[in-house]
């Protein structure tokens, strides 16, 4: 009796194993393009440059990227273009 659930436990867990190991997959198989909202509300130069190129980089890895001016981020046309180094 004992022999028989031992065995019948054993069999269970190599069930359960082999299932798990065929139903996994890794992340890196499943490739989905994201789409990122960003809403920019500083009128800090820093800021407005670091949220640009997260945008600049989402955008070359496919994904699609909607960026909004609110608030004082409205001014950030006018900072690049006041500011040659952004």
């Amino acid at each position: 009796m004992k022999k028989t659930i031992v065995l019948l436990a054993l069999t269970g867990n190599m069930l359960t194993f082999n299932l798990n190991a065929q139903l996994t997959f890794k992340p890196a198989d499943l490739k989905t393009n994201v789409s990122i909202g960003m809403v920019i509300y500083s009128n800090d130069t820093e800021t407005g440059w670091n949220a640009l190129r997260l945008a600049n980089y989402a955008k070359s890895e496919g994904d699609t990227v909607c960026i909004f001016l609110l608030g004082k981020g409205v001014e950030l046309d006018n900072l690049v273009k006041e500011n040659k180094d952004v």
